[in-house]
């Protein structure tokens, strides 16, 4: 049966810690998962955490806290020693263990390194804090089971025993030859189906798909995404093997980088929680509002150009209408920008610019047409004269498609800088197409109208 948290199981689980029933408390958590217990975690305060945490087997807590947010597991380990988190970290693989090492201050950091008994693990920690966390490199984990070609069937298979205790999961068995150089990958049936004193030489898949160590996690989730890839070898310049990545990882670094790109399509210039300070909170949304507020004030001044047009008593309901051409500029910049971008994102925006810019236009065309349409048939049930109606729906088909090019082009311009596109979904599109709308809303009328 699934697990269920509720308001009586936290309750209860408070009683047993007050009342120190160790024994009971075993047997509740021995039966949990630890996604279910990281679950329970959140819902304790930071010192009942603790004591479940130091209770338990760190087998099981060590993945819990891997399943925490960031501030509460940061949380609980301020409160744990330099050998009681490393004790925690000995249980988990090199990946997990370097990510929260990570978290630590530089010094506390040090210190818990040091209390690692196991010295080949801390070193595999160590050698993946040096790399950027958002490459292949920070996203590998160390643990993984290889091969040399020059082993027999038999030889082989003794080895893969020794190395298959400390991972987790085979996901593949990689061949290497005597310098550790990736040479390809072997397949456990035809292991199987070999002959006993075959060599591995004869039998490996040459063919492997690998990243290295620099490549950006972006690209690394791409390849795994378009082959289908549950794990990926990774290598460094000199071609040596040097850890893995698996598909729980690359899950895990999708789901961080949809969270950024969100905030940053709604005007959130950095990665912040809502239980961050309110300093915090602040620094991440003002710099947006800001350019906010200077696209408002731009607006300002365009409508102070066409002044004459608002103390126009025959056409001075044009300015009743502003509202309406900035809003579908902006939705039209939005849409366009996050198809774009989504597809950015998948790699699937492919062919030339103009083309993509021509189809723009032509969908632009069909939208706005219609759109167009229903304001003249709205002006006719309200009693417009036909050439206010007609500068409406110019205008608006006008700022539809300026407004879909904006959306297509600024975030391809930007991925080919090399600048974040998703940038471009948020405030600045929805700002600059407001800008635009109402400056061709009025310049429009005042040639129509001749005002």
């Amino acid at each position: 049966m699934q697990f269920q948290l509720s308001s009586e199981f936290i309750e209860h689980l408070k009683s047993l810690i007050n009342a120190k029933d160790n024994t009971r408390l075993l047997e509740i958590f021995n039966d949990l998962h630890f996604a279910d217990v990281a679950e329970t975690l959140d819902e304790l305060n930071s010192k009942e955490a603790i004591y479940i945490v130091k209770l338990i087997d760190s087998e099981k807590s060590s993945d819990a806290l891997m399943e925490l947010e960031e501030d509460v597991r940061e949380r609980i380990l301020n409160k744990l020693s330099a050998k009681e988190i490393a004790e925690e970290i000995e249980e988990l693989d090199t990946d997990d263990a370097a990510d929260i090492i990570a978290e630590l201050p530089e010094d506390r950091a040090e210190n818990v390194i040091s209390e690692i008994e196991d010295e080949e693990h801390a070193e595999h920690i160590v050698e993946l804090l040096r790399y950027d966390e958002d490459t292949a490199g920070g996203l590998m984990a160390k643990e993984l089971v290889k091969v040399d070609e020059n082993w027999t069937v038999t030889s082989c298979v003794r080895e893969m025993r020794k190395q298959a205790e400390n991972v987790t999961r085979v996901h593949s068995i990689y061949v290497v030859d005597k310098n550790d150089k990736l040479k390809g990958r072997l397949s456990l049936k035809d292991l199987l189906t070999a002959s006993s004193k075959t060599y591995i030489k004869e039998v490996y898949i040459p063919k492997v798909d690998f990243v290295r160590v620099d490549t950006e996690g972006e690209e690394v989730a791409r390849i795994m995404t378009k082959y289908d890839l549950e794990a990926i070898p990774v290598i460094d310049n000199d071609g040596t093997l040097v850890g893995r990545i698996t598909i729980d990882d690359i899950v895990d670094f999708i789901k961080d980088e949809a969270e950024k790109d969100y905030q940053m399509a709604a005007g959130i210039s950095q990665d912040v929680e809502a239980d961050d300070n309110i300093w915090e909170l602040t620094k991440a949304r003002l710099p947006w509002l800001v350019l906010g507020l200077f696209g408002g004030l731009g607006s300002v001044f365009i409508m102070e150009g066409y002044e004459d047009i608002m103390t126009d008593d025959k056409y001075k309901s044009l300015f009743f209408y502003t509202p309406l051409i900035a809003a579908m500029a902006g939705n039209v910049g939005v849409q366009s920008s996050a198809i774009i971008v989504q597809g950015l994102a998948n790699d699937i925006v492919k062919g030339s610019l103009w083309s993509r810019l021509l189809k723009e236009v032509g969908l632009s065309l069909i939208n706005g047409s219609a759109l167009a349409v229903l304001i003249i048939v709205f002006g006719f049930f309200m009693n417009y004269d036909i050439s206010f109606s007609l500068t409406i729906a110019i205008a608006l088909m006008s700022v539809i498609i300026v407004a879909a090019l904006i959306g297509t082009f600024v975030p391809i311009i930007l991925d080919k800088k090399g600048i974040d596109p998703a940038i471009a979904t948020g405030p600045f599109i929805t700002t600059s197409n407001d800008i635009f709308g109402i400056f061709l809303f009025f310049y429009i009328a005042k040639i129509i109208l001749h005002i």
